[in-house]
C-alpha cells in the first residue's frame, strides 16, 4: 500500500466528491479512489471536516446527507441560481405534502392510518408519485387482516431535503416558532400599511 500526504489526500477526496454522480460515503471513497493508499478512518474524517470548514464561507458547501457527502449550493442563493434552469420547480399538492409528513413523522405507517389522521382517502397517485421520486418505500406489512403495506421514508428523501437522518426533521417547537414568526410578520405588514382614507 502506498502512502499519501495530507494535502494530496485532501485534494483527492475533494475531487472525488465533486465528480461523483451521487453522494459518496467514506467507505466508498476508501474502496475506490483511495484503494491503493493507506488511509486511517480518523485521517479521512479529519480531511473531510477540514474541507467542510474550507467551504463554509463560500457559495458551495460540502454537506453530509444520508447517502454520504456531496457539494451543494447555499439555500440562500436559490432565487438567483434557479434562473439557470428554464423549467419551474414541481408544485406539490397539500395532500401530497401532508401524506409525506405523516409518513416521515410516524413511520412505519399504513395507508389506512394516514387516512384516519387526514380524514380523507389517500389517492393512489400520491403514493405512486412519492414512491417514484424515491421518497417512500414499503418496508413490510402490518400483522392485521388484509396485511396492509407499511410505508417509511428512504435515503432519497433524506438526501433531497439535505438531512443525514430523521433526527434532523424539525420538531414541534420549530413549527411553533415559525408560526409565531409568520404571525408577527403579518402584524408588522398591517402596521406598516398606510391608513385608508
Amino acid at each position: 500500500m502506498k502512502k499519501i500526504n495530507t494535502a494530496q489526500l485532501k485534494q483527492l477526496v475533494e475531487a472525488a466528491i465533486f465528480v461523483a454522480e451521487k453522494p459518496i460515503t467514506k467507505q466508498q471513497l476508501k474502496e475506490s479512489v483511495l484503494s491503493e493508499f493507506t488511509v486511517a478512518d480518523r485521517t479521512l474524517s479529519k480531511v473531510i471536516n477540514e474541507l467542510m470548514l474550507d467551504y463554509q464561507p463560500r457559495g458551495i458547501q460540502l454537506i453530509e446527507v444520508a447517502s454520504g457527502f456531496r457539494f451543494q449550493s447555499l439555500d440562500a442563493l436559490s432565487p438567483w441560481l434557479s434562473k439557470l434552469w428554464q423549467e419551474s420547480a414541481p408544485k406539490y399538492s397539500r395532500a401530497m405534502l401532508e401524506t409525506l409528513a405523516l409518513i416521515a413523522y410516524r413511520q412505519p405507517i399504513t395507508r389506512g392510518e394516514i387516512e384516519q389522521v387526514r380524514g380523507v382517502a389517500v389517492s393512489s397517485n400520491i403514493i405512486k408519485t412519492l414512491t417514484e421520486r424515491d421518497w417512500i418505500k414499503v418496508v413490510g406489512h402490518k400483522e392485521v387482516p388484509g396485511r396492509p403495506a407499511l410505508y417509511a421514508t428512504t435515503k432519497g428523501f433524506l438526501d433531497y431535503f439535505s438531512m443525514s437522518s430523521l433526527a434532523d426533521l424539525p420538531n414541534a417547537d420549530a413549527f411553533e416558532n415559525m408560526a409565531e414568526r409568520i404571525e408577527s410578520d403579518s402584524t408588522l405588514k398591517v402596521l406598516n400599511e398606510a391608513p385608508s382614507q
